[in-house]
């Protein structure tokens, strides 16, 4: 990535470059990111394929303003902590769900190394909802987050990240390039098993450490122990509400694309 697209990422972002890739710069970066650019997974539903070429990436969430899933953003947000001068690998995982795991680079996640020597930082902006600043990937004790308490332990040459407890996925410790990941994202737009091809979701961060959620023509908006939701009846009210919520413009409105479960 180059100094004008690392430049225009953070202002997607809204954070100034930092003099130095610290630990606080990292967590300030991580943040950002999850309040502007949203998970979602829209693509697929417009007809599109997701691609995880890096100038089709920039294209999409720099300049379009759009979101992605997690090969997506934390693909870019790799490159882009690169180009601050981090050292990062990118590690595949296998999501924890109705109690067994998915596929193997089901999802993908990075660790970080920041130019002090520091780290490694396990950095995921591309989860949901998950944790809104890095965990330290060598700790062992519990790591409090706004979005609840993480740990992280040891298993059998893996790594699992547990929230509140509950199993959120299982890191593998070999490094992977982004292409490793790319049959597991056609996957994930294609398969009637993939949870992506029967719900349409687009979420992001809030600055009340809450989430704002267009899930299918359900608005959804969590934060200070509250839930609201709303029923979206007119195509012209969800196109505003991606508008207005999440900073894009869509021409018509997501259709399913293997239909409703």
């Amino acid at each position: 990535m180059d100094d004008s697209t690392a430049a225009a990422y953070l202002d997607r972002i809204a954070v100034p470059r930092p003099e130095l890739l610290d630990a606080g710069s990292l967590r300030r970066l991580h943040r950002a990111h999850l309040l502007a650019v949203p998970f979602e997974n829209l693509t697929q539903h417009l007809d599109g394929v997701v691609s995880l070429a890096e100038d089709d990436l920039v294209d999409k969430i720099v300049r379009h303003r759009r979101g992605g899933f997690c090969y997506e953003l934390n693909g870019l947000f790799a490159l882009l902590l690169e180009a601050l001068g981090a050292e990062v690998t990118l590690v595949g995982a296998r999501v924890h769900r109705n109690g067994g795991f998915g596929p193997p680079l089901d999802h993908l996640a990075l660790l970080v190394r920041l130019p002090d020597g520091s780290g490694p930082w396990l950095a995921d902006v591309g989860f949901g909802d998950h944790s809104v600043y890095p965990l330290l990937a060598t700790s062992r004790v519990d790591q409090d987050d706004p979005e609840g308490r993480f740990t992280l332990v040891d298993a059998a040459g893996a790594l699992d990240v547990f929230k509140d407890g509950e199993l959120q996925y299982q890191i593998e410790s070999t490094q992977r390039s982004l292409s490793d990941f790319g049959p597991t994202c056609w996957w994930q737009q294609t398969s009637p098993e993939s949870g992506f091809t029967r719900r349409m979701v687009c979420s992001r961060l809030t600055e009340q450490d809450g989430r704002i959620t267009l899930s299918g023509r359900t608005l959804i908006v969590t934060g200070n122990g509250s839930r609201r939701e709303r029923v979206l009846t007119s195509d012209a009210a969800v196109l505003a509400a991606y508008h207005e919520h999440f900073g894009f413009q869509l021409e018509r409105v997501p259709e399913l694309a293997l239909g409703p479960v």
